[in-house]
């Protein structure tokens, strides 16, 4: 399972999350406390949103802890708005295409967690996609795809109700290829304005998520990385978060699976 953090608030160098706390990323990509397994490296990636509708990218299959480039991108960006991922692959190969987040327009996504099944399905999926949409994806991986059908159901307008359309989209297409319906999904996506994030699984063991103000702002991360500089509140399960400047909401998210798994 990967790790990441997202933060919204007061500009701030990506540093003081990325690499310079006790349990940063970086130390999460080698060190995760909280993962079935404690390394995630199998590269990395930084969302983050300056001056321009779009967000700057950067993504590398480097383990997190070994890229120089890395430590010294983040000592000098300063954003209000980023998201950043150290990936531990569940599926795909390492290549800067499947490293997260990724982007489309003025949207980026992370993801920690997987679609059960997915080689079964994914021909399916992909074929749900308008052309437009699936010239897009550039990896293989079942995250990205699930981006896109995210935008497919209309993130732009409804991000919950496209995230909870893409969720019945994946687990309908499983029961008609009579897959067993496992998915994991804690994941986080931003339109450089609000961050929403996302904490579900269909078998009740939904990867870790948390929340905190920190430095001006407020984070959203797999595991906190001070834990004794901030007070972090565990987000339950099946729940959805939107975290804007002025605070934070969190909402039930699809709870039963009779709702997910019944079909049209």
């Amino acid at each position: 399972m990967c790790r990441w953090a997202a933060y919204l608030g007061e500009e701030v160098f990506l540093e003081d999350i990325v690499s310079a706390p006790c349990h940063s990323l970086i130390a999460q990509s080698h060190c995760a406390q909280e993962a079935k397994s404690p390394t995630n490296g199998d590269g990395f990636g930084l969302a983050w949103y300056g001056g321009r509708t779009e967000p700057g990218l950067y993504r590398d299959i480097l383990p997190a802890w070994s890229d120089p480039n890395l430590k010294s991108l983040c000592r000098q960006i300063r954003a209000g708005l980023f998201l950043a991922h150290v990936r531990a692959s569940t599926g795909g190969a390492t290549s800067r295409a499947n490293c997260h987040p990724f982007v489309s327009g003025r949207w980026s996504f992370m993801h920690n967690g997987q679609i059960g099944g997915f080689d079964r399905i994914r021909r399916a999926l992909e074929a749900a996609l308008p052309d437009a949409l699936y010239d897009q994806i550039e990896g293989t991986t079942d995250s990205e795809l699930f981006f896109f059908l995210m935008i497919d159901q209309g993130l732009d307008t409804d991000p919950q109700g496209a995230l909870e359309r893409a969720t019945k989209r994946v687990l309908e297409a499983a029961h008609r290829a009579s897959v067993d319906p496992v998915l994991k999904l804690t994941a986080a996506f931003s339109n450089g304005e609000t961050v929403h994030a996302v904490r579900y699984s269909t078998d009740g063991h939904a990867p870790t998520l948390y929340t905190a103000a920190f430095h001006g702002g407020r984070c959203i991360v797999s595991e906190p990385f001070d834990r004794e500089g901030a007070a972090w509140q565990a987000i339950p399960s099946a729940s959805f978060v939107t975290m804007t400047k002025a605070g934070i909401v969190i909402r039930p998210f699809m709870q039963t699976a009779e709702e997910l798994t019944a079909a049209e």
